[in-house]
């Protein structure tokens, strides 16, 4: 099983800076649906299902994200929020 995460760490890490973006943008999407639909009015378990799904989404995005950007990338972010709040 390991041989087949290094492969895929390894494959993430190919991806360009933007694809990262993209992940991490759809990571704050999933973040959001998995809070914002407790407010829906449906069944506790339907809620529970909704939650446990797109919050296992979000997280997998994030950490996806974070494999594809690597550091310099999470730096070069970062610094491009830090220039649109100035």
């Amino acid at each position: 099983m390991k041989p087949l995460f290094v492969k895929i760490k390894g494959w993430l890490a190919t991806l360009s800076f933007r694809t990262g973006v993209i992940v991490g943008i759809v990571c704050l999407a999933c973040y959001a649906i998995s809070f914002a639909q407790m407010l829906l009015p449906i069944s506790l378990g339907a809620k529970s299902a909704l939650w446990i799904t797109f919050f296992g989404l979000a997280k997998t995005a994030q950490y996806s994200a974070l494999l594809i950007l690597g550091k310099a990338g999470v730096q070069r972010v970062r610094k491009l929020l830090r220039r649109r709040a100035a």
